[in-house]
């Protein structure tokens, strides 16, 4: 018998040795990594929880002196486009953290730009400084006694929709992340923006005018967060909708000639109060049976009628103006279209003619899905998932829209009714008796500092 094993026996027993060390290395590696990957998510968890419990501490710090900010905004508001005095504080204090601050973006804006201890992305952070030709009539120590001309009239000018409260809030942040900015990664521009409201006649401005000056480069931002006080909704909330959530907003114009004749025969002439009226009727039927409400919500209103000088005389023309309201660009241009279609040939039926001018202003302000879905956990680790909630779509108008535009953005709702409070008796934004209860405050800053941190660390 021959002691020495065969050739193809030797290879065999060596690819089998080879199979089995291989399979453990698999194994142990394997194991290894699933330790590893354990342990890793165990170092995140518990450096993330240091960083929340940081923003927590310093918000509980600072959140006496924000609330101090907000009463002096509210005590001295100022109108779109000459937010002066505003605007001189927020860049005083962004400089006094050590920000690289930029005045005078869109007439009055300020950017703060921080750069953190380590690369990473960059967020963007905005807050509207603005108020509104509103008098007043909230019975607080620091209400607003303001007065001001507004398009040619001398008007009260009041915070009647929060804009003070957004703007310390961020300045808030600004306080909370500098004291981190060694532990985090990446770069927060934080926009404090004039003239969301809308600027006086034959002016330019807002968040158009800032992005056109360049406020969305240098750096660029990855994604761009902001917050709106929200009445409707319970101080230790906040809201929030994928996709669209807030309307575009447009202005519609239309102009009905007809032919001028005595009130008392008005077969001598062709009636342009009577067709606007009938045009009036008829742009209702656009939401109720000509587009498909299914896919969005939509409203055409008319909010003016002007014409004719006396009873007794048929006008020759009749000036209407409105607004329309979109979730969807196909629908809006569809609306666009039916809008000139009904009022053109109602007009031409009665012998009149009608010209409808459409200026598009904001346009909606949209939610990236993805982003939305990757930062809801942070709102509800802030809030708890119990305050946390999906709103239905808003038919008002936010001129972030021209961020979201540009850069995945995601716009959030504060609650600031005080708790306990009848709804129905809460007035809503714009209104000269809107209040803000001020206990929301800290939540809004821990909510955009807990949104920032997160999005830089990956979370």
């Amino acid at each position: 018998m021959n002691s020495k094993l065969p050739l193809n026996c030797i290879s065999f027993f060596v690819l089998r040795i080879l199979h089995v060390c291989t399979v453990l290395v698999f194994l142990i590696v394997s194991f290894s990594s699933v330790s590893f990957g354990a342990s890793q998510k165990k170092v995140d968890s518990k450096s993330a929880n240091l960083l929340y419990s940081q923003i927590d501490r310093r918000v509980g710090q600072i959140q006496d002196k924000v609330i101090a900010w907000r009463r002096d905004f509210h005590q001295n508001p100022e109108l779109s486009n000459r937010e002066f005095r505003t605007s001189k504080i927020v860049a005083e204090n962004l400089t006094s953290l050590g920000l690289e601050v930029k005045t005078g973006v869109a007439h009055t804006g300020v950017i703060g730009i921080l750069r953190c201890g380590k690369p990473g992305p960059v967020v963007a952070l905005r807050a509207d400084i603005d108020a509104l030709p509103v008098t007043e009539e909230v019975d607080i120590p620091f209400a607003s006694r303001a007065r001001s001309m507004y398009n040619g009239a001398e008007v009260g000018v009041m915070h009647a929709c929060g804009h003070d409260v957004h703007t310390s809030v961020m300045m808030g942040v600004a306080e909370v992340l500098v004291g981190m900015k060694e532990k985090l990664p990446g770069t927060v521009k934080f926009i404090f923006q004039p003239a969301e409201e809308g600027t006086p006649a034959g002016e330019d401005g807002g968040a158009s005018l800032m992005v056109k000056e360049g406020v969305l480069e240098n750096p660029k931002p990855d994604a761009i967060f902001a917050l709106h006080v929200f009445p409707e909704s319970d101080v230790g909330t906040i809201s929030y909708r994928p996709g669209g959530a807030m309307a575009s907003s447009n202005i519609l114009h239309i102009t009905v000639t007809g032919v001028q004749t005595h009130g008392a025969m008005p077969w001598g002439g062709v009636d342009p109060v009577v067709v606007s009226a009938q045009i009036i009727l008829g742009l209702q039927t656009i939401e109720s049976r000509q587009v498909n409400v299914t896919v969005a919500p939509s409203i055409v209103t008319i909010g003016m009628i002007h014409g004719g000088v006396r009873s007794n005389i048929i006008p020759e023309t009749v000036e209407m103006t409105g607004t329309v309201r979109a979730f969807d660009k196909d629908m809006q241009k569809n609306i666009f279209y039916r809008i000139t279609r009904t009022a053109e040939k109602i007009a031409e039926s009665a012998g009149a003619k009608a010209k409808v001018d459409i200026t598009e202003g904001t346009p909606v302000v949209y939610n990236d899905p993805i982003i939305t879905a990757r930062m809801a956990p942070t709102l509800e680790r802030v809030a708890g998932k119990n305050n946390v909630f999906v709103t239905p779509p808003k038919t008002g108008a936010e001129d972030f829209s021209f961020y979201s535009e540009k850069i995945p953005g995601l716009f959030i709702y504060l609650g600031s009714r005080p708790k306990g409070a009848d709804p129905k008796t809460i007035a809503q934004n714009h209104s000269p008796r809107f209040f803000v209860d001020e206990n929301c405050i800290p939540l809004g800053i821990r909510a955009m500092s807990y949104l920032a941190v997160d999005y830089l660390t990956g979370k």
